[in-house]
């Protein structure tokens, strides 16, 4: 709400949408979903969605990105941040997620792997996908890379180190989602630490 007037700013309306669909979406999955499925998800007027958006496809367009930069824009780390400390918080990050106050880190993974699902056929979201994969690759990458210039980190492939723990938080995340193992996180925690990050250094 905005402080001057009490009203709602058009941030605070897209949220409220974007919430909306989260617990549209978890109820009636995306092929079925309709915008009046969300619209009863939220106490203002369905209106206000029509308003905003030009139907479902570009609102679970927005969609995505919303989901992607509550994830990209929740890692802080400073300057005196060393690298391994840096990889854990971002791995912790992907694989954990951040806290929030209502729709819980799994409830919203799962919204996001079904949306990933229907990629495949659908240009426009794939390039989303894509495009999130890269940039969490890139900062995974950038932080082993920062590590070996430091001399901290053995001179490995950091570009393929990257893309492997990235494929690792992606099929643990999607073996907890479709499978239900429900360790699988805490799993790919332990072997990208034991077998991974461990590597990167020199034997003692």
């Amino acid at each position: 709400m905005s402080e001057s007037d009490g009203q709602s700013t058009p941030q605070d309306t897209r949220e409220v949408i974007m919430e909306a669909t989260f617990r549209a979406l978890s109820k009636h999955g995306y092929k079925d979903l309709r915008v009046r499925d969300i619209g009863e998800e939220m106490e203002m007027s369905r209106q206000v969605i029509h308003y905003h958006f030009d139907g479902k496809y570009d609102l679970i367009s927005s969609f995505l990105e919303y989901i992607i930069d509550q994830y990209e824009g929740s890692v802080e780390v400073d300057d005196e941040t060393d690298p391994r400390t840096e990889l854990d918080v971002r791995i912790d990050r992907c694989l954990f997620g951040p806290e929030f106050d209502d729709f819980s880190h799994w409830d919203r993974m799962k919204v996001y792997h079904e949306l990933y699902a229907y990629a495949q056929n659908d240009d426009e979201h794939r390039a989303l996908f894509n495009e999130h994969y890269d940039r969490l690759r890139k900062s995974i990458s950038t932080v082993i890379e920062d590590g070996v210039e430091q001399g901290t980190f053995l001179d490995v492939d950091a570009e393929l180190m990257g893309q492997l723990i990235t494929d690792v938080i992606h099929a643990a995340r999607g073996r907890r989602i479709a499978l239900g193992h429900e360790d699988a996180p805490d799993e790919a925690k332990r072997a990208v630490n034991d077998f991974i990050l461990d590597s990167l250094y020199p034997p003692q």
